[in-house]
């Protein structure tokens, strides 16, 4: 089988869609068979993939500007990318839209359909292309791979996808080990893009509630760029009574992640949505207790294992982080739920049922071209 796979996610910061790339990518390559071959396509005119990156996977490093060469793909559905990165079996892309291929079966993946009803709430490319393409690329795709449940039921109620065409791969948990001790004195830590989607002014609220009752509450630390739409936020925390109190770190590496993590009291994921939430299954895997709103895919993910509020509930959110920092039972509960939940998931695995979705996806390619 011989796999091309866009890259560019995760060719330079490796957020959610990226860091899910790269691992699953990885991953793939360690279950090959010497008679195939995954091949990394990446395209900009600037930054350049390393040929080593992932061990056992070969590299086309593209020297095109990524707008050109989504334009081309996206509007005209061309060049094939096997004209530019080889011929193969399967041409995976990481987003709702089509890679062009000459013979090639295609696959897409869909992190959530947010796009679609809050189109303001994305940006660039994404709130140009996706509510318009995707309804219409989506269903020609020979396969579709979800990230979870959640999202596997909105594509097939959405776009008309019928769940035989559609495979479940979500994250794999990272390999940490969870930490020996709470830190119930760590700051309060917020991981992810500081975009609207993340609905990071309820948290901040939330926070201002928090500090008001508990004086000795700890620093809230937002980990992630600031995205377009978050100037508001910067400003709030940048004043009183928040000043101090909040800080702005950017965006944190992977290899810096899990570091971060162990020294935090918790972590706070106020999202309107989210199709996985990567950083609630690293939370777990660390051992850190989790604040999640009742959004998307995120009651999936961590079950039991973490304070669910319902969504724009400032108050909830509130009381639910005044727990984990008073009830230290409740919260070890919670900790060891979460340890023993984030084992299920494993890249490994994921990888098993891409290449099964892949071995799918040439079949529907060759039925159609009978």
């Amino acid at each position: 089988m011989r796999i091309l796979l866009d890259y560019r996610p995760a060719l330079r910061e490796r957020t959610g869609v990226g860091e899910y790339v790269h691992q699953l990518a990885a991953a793939l390559a360690r279950r090959l068979s010497p008679d195939d071959r995954l091949t990394l396509v990446s395209s900009s005119w600037r930054d350049r993939l390393a040929p080593d990156l992932v061990a056992g996977a070969s590299v086309v490093d593209l020297r095109i500007p990524v707008r050109v060469l989504n334009a081309a793909w996206h509007r005209l559905g061309a060049p094939a990318v096997e004209r530019l990165a080889g011929e193969a079996d399967v041409a995976h892309s990481p987003s709702p839209l089509l890679m062009p291929s000459s013979r090639a079966a295609q696959v897409v993946t869909i992190h959530d359909l947010d796009f679609l009803d809050h189109p303001e709430r994305t940006r660039a490319e994404i709130r140009r292309d996706y509510p318009s393409l995707a309804p219409r690329h989506v269903p020609r795709a020979d396969h579709v791979i979800a990230v979870s449940g959640h999202t596997a039921g909105e594509v097939e109620r959405r776009l008309g996808v019928s769940r035989d065409r559609i495979s479940v791969c979500s994250p794999g948990a990272p390999g940490w080990t969870a930490r020996a001790e709470p830190m119930p004195d760590g700051p309060i830590l917020f991981m992810g893009t500081l975009e609207p989607r993340k609905n990071v002014g309820l948290l901040i609220d939330a926070y201002a509630r928090l500090r008001s009752r508990f004086p000795a509450a700890p620093k809230l630390l937002l980990a992630g760029r600031a995205a377009e739409g978050a100037d508001a936020w910067l400003r709030k925390i940048a004043e009183a009574p928040l000043r101090g109190h909040v800080e702005h770190i950017g965006y944190v590496a992977a290899d810096r992640r899990y570091a971060l993590y162990c020294a935090s009291s918790m972590v706070v994921l106020p999202s309107h949505t989210e199709g996985f939430g990567l950083p609630a299954l690293e939370a777990m895997t660390a051992g850190v207790p989790i604040v999640v709103t009742r959004a998307g895919a995120l009651p999936e993910v961590v079950g039991d294992a973490g304070f669910v509020v319902e969504r724009d509930d400032a108050e909830a959110m509130t009381a639910a982080m005044h727990a984990i920092l008073t009830d230290a039972a409740r919260t070890a509960q919670a900790v060891e739920r979460g340890v023993q939940r984030a084992r299920r998931y494993s890249w490994d695995a994921s990888a098993a049922l891409l290449l099964d979705a892949y071995r799918q996806a040439m079949e529907r390619r060759r039925s159609k071209a009978r």
